[in-house]
């Protein structure tokens, strides 16, 4: 395995393809960004970054960019078909992944703070008012045919390989004849983004009133994004509603003049899952491979999950520290969470904002009745009921042996003490960009048949004792309990975590070799492993 001496093409300059392009060059990539449109985009689009996220933009030493543009919210809160208040999502322990579950923003900010990250990396190209024409396999790589939109001048591109974040009109996707499964949604849906609003929640607002389902995103500095459920004949999709249509259906929630209409639009959605995601040394991310209804609030956040997963993979190939076969393990993992996510937010649209009268009071009796257990309650406020990411195929391996809960899920990110450090840090700090190899609560002997092993290594102290430094590993101690509580299951066992921090393995020493071997079956050379 060589490091390969080509860029990697990142199409499409939108949320998803400037996370992957940052955490390639934070990675040591070097990367052409292109994007048909002149400009990042105003238009009314995603509102909602999860904490999984602004994990992710972490790992690129974007969080504290992003987080300045952001309301940290606090979930979402469910209103009844009367507008009573039903129950508040707050999702599970608060930032578990070192950051608000919830968090709202304007996406043309985001696009900007993305763009503005790429500025000072020199292993950046970035080229706006130019798309993609035509992409053909070579040798090493891919020769992509590219063209100027001003000029209508072409020119080819050799790059190692082709990640297509362009959207749901996927230029690549229809260069390569991949298809979409899925349903097209009728339903039309006035979308407008706000100013000078007076409301000032944390949260975002789902009123299930059958007569006008309502979604209410308040943001920052008087922002606030209005979504409604259009009945026949008040408008169709693609199309921008006059100032007379807003004001009526804001109306009910606050006075608005035609100059605080940041920008509005009519919509419809798909719930479409691309039929493969990979052809040769392309790749399909975002929208491109997936589109949803937005009631679950994860389009966007699909897509930076898409991002996390293949982005360290892209690196660690084109670096020559991996093969192709790990690149394999992208669909894998993330198209069943991805399809989950699709059919949960068509389920939940359904749901809670029903225009069917008889459907709506069902809904609202049943959660009622869930709300009088403790039980219930976790359920509805933890958002039990939504899909989990878990990796139940691709890199992940399974001895057979011990508790094995950890594997394929993605571990939390709590505070940390490491050796000479005054204050605790979050986890990943420590971790760092590879693949990193936990020792939780092993003996320093336990080390000695890993030491071929190319991963850092950390040694993960349980109990209220202080981590010490120890030649060739980094140590970390637990802060607050939480760690314990992360990995206390494995404790005297390794635990193997892959840079979008999901767990690839958990095992005791003397299982080295057949995990080691699956390891290499799916690209990952390690010297020593049988």
């Amino acid at each position: 395995m060589t490091p390969s001496p080509l860029p990697v093409l990142v199409v499409g300059a939108g949320p998803v393809g400037l996370t992957m392009a940052n955490l390639l060059a934070a990675r040591g990539v070097p990367v052409v960004l292109v994007e048909r449109n002149a400009t990042t985009s105003d238009e009314a689009k995603a509102i909602s970054l999860d904490d999984e996220s602004l994990r992710t933009l972490q790992s690129a030493g974007l969080a504290d960019a992003v987080m300045r543009i952001v309301v940290p919210g606090t979930g979402t809160r469910y209103y009844d078909r009367k507008g009573r208040q039903l129950f508040h999502a707050r999702g599970p322990e608060p930032y578990r992944l070192g950051y608000p579950f919830k968090n709202q923003f304007a996406q043309p900010e985001l696009e900007r703070a993305l763009l503005d990250a790429l500025a000072p990396r020199e292993n950046v190209t970035t080229a706006f008012s130019t798309e993609l024409v035509d992409v053909a396999d070579a040798e090493d790589g891919v020769r992509a045919t590219l063209r100027d939109v001003a000029t209508d001048e072409t020119r080819e591109l050799a790059a190692s390989w082709l990640l297509a974040c362009d959207g749901g009109r996927s230029i690549l996707r229809e260069l390569k004849k991949i298809d979409m499964t899925g349903t097209s949604h009728k339903d039309v849906w006035l979308v407008a983004d706000t100013l000078g609003d007076a409301h000032d929640e944390r949260y975002g607002m789902h009123h299930g009133t059958p007569e006008r389902p309502t979604v209410i995103v308040p943001g920052r500095d008087g922002r606030c994004r209005y979504e409604f459920r259009l009945r026949p004949g008040e408008g169709t999709g693609g199309t921008r509603p006059d100032f007379a249509t807003i004001q009526r259906l804001v109306a009910p929630h606050r006075t608005i003049a035609p100059e605080q209409v940041e920008r509005c639009i009519n919509y419809t959605f798909n719930a479409v899952v691309a039929d493969r995601w990979r052809d040769g040394r392309c790749f399909l991310l975002g929208d491109a491979a997936h589109m949803m209804p937005p009631f679950a609030g994860q389009g966007l956040n699909s897509g930076v999950r898409d991002a996390a997963n293949l982005g360290w993979k892209v690196a660690e190939v084109w670096h020559g520290r991996a093969s192709d076969a790990l690149l394999d393990t992208y669909e894998p993992e993330r198209r069943p969470h991805a399809t989950a996510m699709v059919a949960f937010s068509e389920r939940l649209g359904r749901v809670v904002m029903t225009t069917d009268a008889r459907r709506a009071l069902l809904r609202d009796v049943v959660v009622r009745a869930l709300l009088r257990s403790a039980r219930g309650r976790r359920y509805l406020a933890e958002m039990r009921f939504r899909p989990r990411a878990v990796h139940a195929d691709g890199l992940v391996v399974r001895t057979g042996r011990g508790d094995e809960r950890l594997v394929g899920t993605q571990l939390p990110q709590p505070l940390v003490l490491a050796p000479s450090e005054p204050h605790p840090r979050r986890l990943d700090a420590v971790l760092g960009e590879h693949p990193v190899l936990l020792g939780v609560d092993v003996p320093a002997e336990a080390w000695d048949a890993l030491v071929a092993w190319p991963f850092d290594r950390v040694d993960v102290v349980l109990g209220e004792r202080l981590p010490r430094a120890t030649s060739g590993r980094r140590a970390v101690a637990d802060a607050d309990g939480r760690l314990a509580a992360a990995l206390g299951s494995a404790r005297g066992r390794f635990v193997l975590v892959k840079p979008d921090r999901y767990v690839a393995a958990v095992f005791a020493a003397d299982d080295h070799t057949r995990v080691g071997a699956a390891l290499s079956r799916h690209g990952i050379s390690l010297a020593g492993a049988g």
